[in-house]
């Protein structure tokens, strides 16, 4: 409690320098007037059954530049623990699909050439890409060490659990076909706080590493469970000088290598924020990128643990709340219910919204027809309608509207909650330029309206739905 409330007391007095963080970061390609999307293009499940999925990504590129996406967030394409792991798991950051490391070449999303080649397809369409970057821990070690290390309670890391004991940890990373290429470090003990698995009594825990030159957990990650430095695996010490300068080193070339133009930083209430901040910092002026794309995850429902982290990044990134289905840390969307919630992220003027894969392709975990057809419509709304000013119209409890005034033509959104009346209406002005002007319905059929001649009509939506109206 006390660590919580020194760091919300510094970060009163940190003034934020410049603009919001998504008014100076690349969001579109450059001179596009368009509007900003992204999608994430993966699920947890999702394997392609006839190609790779970065083969499969790249024959989507030329349907997503179409429909408006502007960036692509893709899965960590480093090399995981296991043959078929997502990359969170991640055994080594420089590995993309090159080296025959735990049982295959090729990573659960393909070889490094199939990756680059879909790279280079998205630039050429003008759509950036953003890589999922895992730095807060590893998994998959060659071979365990020995060294003492004391049990940590799991429900307060800053709490012992018992004395020092040596055990056996997963904690030697030696790479043994990549050799030195890209980058000579060998990860051991040295380099992390913390390990998962006792290796000598086959046992599950949280163990602090205790040998000479460890300085115990971070303090300056989030204080849920006393101290949440330790997350899962074999956990990274960012204090250390070998892993700032590897992690640096990694993220300039990841780059490079791949043409990206941002990233999507997993777990960050898990990494020391000071080494993040700098990493972010670093990166940028070394890419030579100052509208470099950054975009974290920091899971709380707490908004007073949100704010204090946001005033320390001074907006280097932007911090959202991500899910998967099916993981732990789901927030579930009921079907009725999503398609509204697209319709506020895609068609209002603030924010940067994000289409998930797995409400867009079929799938099998929680895909669903109905929602992906208004997905396209409300996708394509966007790019053609959505822009201009906006004047809300909120006046019932059931069923909300707002008018966008952009010279593209103005749009206007019903959107109801009753389920109990069959149709809802809302009185609203789209200007005396388009006074006695028709409309037509996008979300259904046939719907037409005429304004009057001061620019006021009566936009309807049935029940429990949402519904756009464009100029006809």
């Amino acid at each position: 409690m006390f660590d919580d409330f020194k760091f919300w007391f510094r970060t009163l007095f940190i003034k934020r320098v410049g603009p919001p963080p998504l008014e100076r970061m690349r969001l579109r390609p450059d001179g596009s007037s368009a509007n900003p999307l992204m999608i994430q293009f993966f699920t947890w499940d999702c394997l392609h059954e006839s190609m790779s999925w970065w083969t499969h990504l790249e024959q989507e590129i030329p349907k997503l530049a179409q429909q408006g996406y502007t960036q692509i967030w893709l899965p960590p394409p480093n090399k995981a623990a296991e043959a078929h792991g997502r990359g969170y798991d991640a055994y080594d950051l420089w590995d993309l699909g090159e080296f025959m490391h735990k049982g295959s070449i090729s990573t659960r999303w393909g070889t490094r050439d199939e990756l680059l080649s879909a790279c280079r397809a998205a630039r050429e369409h003008g759509i950036d890409i953003l890589i999922d970057t895992v730095l807060n821990h590893k998994l998959g070690a060659d071979r365990h060490e020995t060294f003492t290390a004391i049990p940590s309670d799991p429900n307060n890391r800053l709490r012992d659990d018992g004395p020092p004991r040596q055990i056996e940890g997963w904690t030697a990373f030696d790479y043994p076909t990549r050799g030195e290429k890209y980058s000579p470090l060998r990860w051991t003990r040295e380099h992390f706080t913390g390990v998962d698995w006792d290796q000598k009594t086959k046992t599950k825990g949280v163990y602090r590493i205790v040998e000479p030159g460890h300085r115990g957990w971070s303090r300056n990650v989030d204080t849920e469970l006393g101290n949440y430095d330790f997350l899962l695996g074999v956990d990274i010490d960012h204090r250390h000088p070998d892993v700032q300068e590897d992690l640096l080193k990694w993220g300039n070339w990841i780059l490079e290598t791949t043409g990206a133009a941002g990233f999507r930083l997993d777990a960050i209430k898990h990494i020391d924020r000071k080494f993040l901040l700098s990493w972010i910092q670093n990166v940028r002026a070394k890419s030579g990128n100052n509208r470099l794309f950054c975009v974290a995850e920091y899971w709380s429902a707490d908004i007073d643990k949100v704010l204090p982290y946001l005033r320390f990044f001074r907006g280097e990134p932007y911090i959202l709340r991500s899910t998967v289905v099916g993981q732990s840390l789901e927030s579930w969307v009921g079907e009725n219910f999503k398609t509204q919630a697209y319709a506020l992220i895609l068609l209002r003027a603030s924010g940067h919204p994000c289409v998930f894969y797995g409400d867009l392709y079929p799938n099998q975990e929680g895909y669903n027809d109905q929602t992906a057809r208004a997905l396209k419509i409300l996708v394509e709304a966007r790019k053609n309608h959505a822009y201009g000013e906006q004047q809300d119209y909120f006046a019932e409890r059931n069923c909300i509207g707002f008018v966008r005034k952009g010279d593209r033509g103005p749009s206007r959104v019903c959107r109801d909650f009753d389920p109990s009346e069959l149709k809802h209406e809302i009185r609203m002005n789209v200007g005396l330029a388009n006074a006695r002007a028709t409309y037509r319905s996008l979300m259904t059929q046939g719907g037409t309206m005429t304004t009057d001649a001061q620019g006021w009509g009566s936009f309807y939506c049935f029940a429990n739905t949402v519904q756009v109206w464009v100029k006809a």
